[in-house]
């Protein structure tokens, strides 16, 4: 009975995570105990997860408790050790159920810590010491505690399966290839395990590898949301900044406005008045003129009516009622239409204006691969002026139009010799080079190649190095009036399409899109290429026949087909 207390003793103050006696023990908010080192290394695992949990309730804590030393339990596990009751097998160390138990104990059996497979038989940390200790012992090969030790034993035979068939890729033992495996591919179970050994190590390489790979990727995308968010940020601010300047400015104006109006109807109204005024004035005398005359009109003596004519006081000068021009109300009606013009056209540039606006936003490139362009319009923004460069051409292209025309001709041209130029093939190279997302058209006549390639292209006479379509450094599409082929690394692929003398081309160097289109009316997609691109490419063109011809079209933006 006193043995079952001391037992239960020290199953409350051992680890449930190492199953041993508290060392320096801590006890955390859930009220559970543990070793430090033990709950600091379950919580070190945790750590990605950023949420901390009790091993044995599965609380969890979001910020990682402070751990402090618990000071009774540290004491009371050293009085325990004074005893000397702790070497007593404690109940967790005695198998279970999902256990691997020791084959030797009798009774109650302890764990088992190895299994041997030479033996076939699982030890607990007693019975294992031979194994440690015998020098014929030492050569077994102990493993984790294992229950599927018969799995090792031949079913046919009763021996231990050392051996492994290739040919039915299965464990054997050596009587096996006497009878059933007789003459298969087989070897020791050793070396096989060494072969997928080094192939797994391969393969681990490789995961590796990858998850090296894809860890930079999910840098780049981290990075690359960080900007997004900066220059999503910085438009915002921007078009704050822009839009509060235009209501500053509409501001100003709405009070230029008014004060010019509130000016100008004070000019007026004083105009007005200082007229009233005097029209009161001359109202004022002219009313006392007429009782002067009233009174003298009801004089009854004709003398002194006589007498008193000559000294009335004259008439001032009065106001011409015809200088007098009351204009119509609407000066300042003329003024709410001119406000009114202004806000109508700021309303058309806007609805105008504000498409494009919109535009740009949805079509802001932030996705790995962007969308191609559906429209001709859609095309169009990404317009490149080509212009052909004169020291690539070879010498019986004739140059014109601003260097955007070559015509293949009889007569040899008279250009300088220079390193760039082709001299065996009828092909030229554009001047500019070509990155990012671009588009422009040729206008053809006759059989041409359309075709972009690298600058370093061999230059060498008929040469497939040299040759538009027929290396890894150029890719061409062949036009003529009946038919269609892209040519790549000189395979050549029949393409289906309308035809049509202009082509399109759509590049996307960064996501390594190559597009030809046949365009008339409409756009229709005649070959797309997903490649990887290496260098800027260039705009070539290369000729079958004499008096062919193609032009690098001028494009706007607002073009229609």
């Amino acid at each position: 009975m006193a043995q079952k207390g001391v037992q239960l003793d020290r199953e409350a103050i051992s680890c449930s995570i190492c199953l041993d006696l508290l060392k320096d023990p801590v006890t955390i908010p859930c009220g559970h105990s543990y070793c430090m080192k033990c709950i600091i290394s379950h919580w070190d695992e945790e750590d990605e997860r950023k949420i901390h949990s009790c091993p044995q309730c599965r609380q969890t804590f979001t910020t990682r408790p402070v751990l402090v030393k618990n000071t009774m339990l540290a004491a009371l596990v050293e009085e325990l050790k004074k005893t000397g009751l702790q070497a007593a097998p404690a109940d967790h160390c005695y198998a279970g159920p999902e256990d691997v138990a020791c084959d030797v104990c009798t009774g109650r059996k302890l764990k088992a810590l190895k299994s041997c497979l030479v033996c076939l038989i699982s030890y607990c940390e007693k019975h294992l010491q031979p194994h440690y200790d015998a020098v014929p012992l030492k050569k077994h090969k102990l493993v984790e505690p294992s229950n599927k030790l018969q799995e090792n034993i031949c079913s046919r035979h009763d021996e231990v399966m050392k051996m492994f068939c290739r040919t039915d890729q299965q464990c054997i033992c050596y009587l096996c290839p006497e009878d059933e495996h007789k003459g298969h591919d087989t070897v020791s179970a050793a070396a096989e395990r060494t072969e997928r050994q080094r192939e797994l190590e391969v393969s681990r390489q490789d995961i590796q590898q990858r998850i090296q790979d894809r860890q930079k990727d999910v840098k780049v995308l981290q990075q690359e949301v960080e900007a997004i968010n900066r220059s999503a940020d910085k438009a915002v601010e921007d078009s704050q900044k822009t839009f509060s300047q235009l209501i500053r400015l509409m501001e100003k104006r709405s009070s230029d406005v008014k004060r010019q109006v509130r000016s100008q109807q004070e000019a007026e109204v004083s105009r007005v008045k200082e007229l009233q005024e005097q029209l009161e004035q001359e109202i004022t005398e002219l009313k006392r003129k007429d009782a002067e005359l009233k009174q003298l009109s009801h004089t009854e003596d004709h003398n002194q009516f006589l007498h008193n004519c000559p000294s009335l006081s004259p008439l001032s000068g009065t106001t011409d009622s015809s200088s007098i021009h009351i204009r119509p109300l609407r000066y300042f009606e003329d003024v709410t239409a001119a406000v009114s013009a202004v806000r109508d056209k700021l309303q058309d540039v806007l609805r105008d204006k504000w498409t494009n606006v919109s535009e740009t936003v949805t079509e802001v490139d932030v996705l790995l691969s962007p969308r191609e362009p559906k429209t001709r319009a859609g095309f169009l923004k990404y317009s490149r002026e080509i212009t052909l460069d004169p020291n690539t051409a070879n010498t019986k292209l004739l140059l014109s139009e601003g260097n955007r025309k070559a015509t293949l001709t009889r007569q040899q041209q008279s250009y300088s010799d220079h390193p760039d130029r082709f001299t065996g093939l009828s092909q030229v190279l554009s001047r500019e080079s070509l990155t990012g997302r671009c588009y422009w058209e040729v206008e053809r006549r006759g059989t041409v190649f359309v075709a972009v390639a690298y600058k370093n292209i061999s230059r060498a006479e008929r040469s497939t190095e040299s040759v538009f379509g027929f290396n890894d450094k150029s890719w061409a599409l062949d036009c003529d009036d009946n038919s269609y082929n892209f040519l790549y690394n000189n395979v050549k692929t029949p393409v289906s399409g309308p035809r049509s003398s202009r082509v399109g081309v759509y590049l996307d160097h960064s996501a390594g899109i190559l597009s030809f289109y046949s365009v008339s009316e409409t756009m229709t997609l005649l070959h797309r290429v997903q490649t990887t691109f290496t260098q800027p490419l260039y705009a070539g063109l290369w000729f079958w026949c004499y008096g062919v011809s193609a032009e690098f079209c001028k494009l706007q933006q607002s073009e229609v087909i």
